[in-house]
């Protein structure tokens, strides 16, 4: 099992908390969504910059994205997690919680709610 080292941003250079607890609690970076692979050459990150990186990472990946490709898009194939993060999974306007394009993929179908950033292409009537 690995410790709870304290190490600093590749970015920011901003110490932090990385790895897992003495209690077994995994990283707080388990919460985010797997959408880097150790290719892409960073040491960690600190949250602040990992959740601009991600948000940023995921962008990208939704821009490629058609009514055509959604269905069965890769974001619905990861693993399923109840954490939502404020800023790749939702945003909040005017006191609601609006869900994003990657919210949606991540489900891997369309509600038929139309809801605002609906990867799918459904509008209301």
């Amino acid at each position: 099992m690995d410790s709870l080292k304290i190490k600093n941003c590749s970015s920011c250079t901003k110490p932090f908390n990385c790895g897992h607890d003495f209690q077994g609690n995994s990283c707080w970076c388990a919460d985010f969504p797997p959408v880097f692979s150790p290719l892409d050459g960073v040491d960690c990150l600190c949250p602040s910059c990992f959740a601009t990186a991600c948000s940023i990472k995921i962008e990208e990946y939704v821009g490629t994205i058609t009514p055509e490709t959604a269905k069965g898009n890769k974001a619905a194939t990861l693993p399923k997690t109840d954490q939502l993060i404020e800023g790749i999974d939702y945003y909040i306007a005017q006191g609601n919680y609006v869900f994003k394009a990657w919210f949606h993929l991540k489900r891997g179908h369309c509600c038929t709610n139309g809801c605002r950033h609906c990867p799918y292409g459904f509008k209301k009537k």
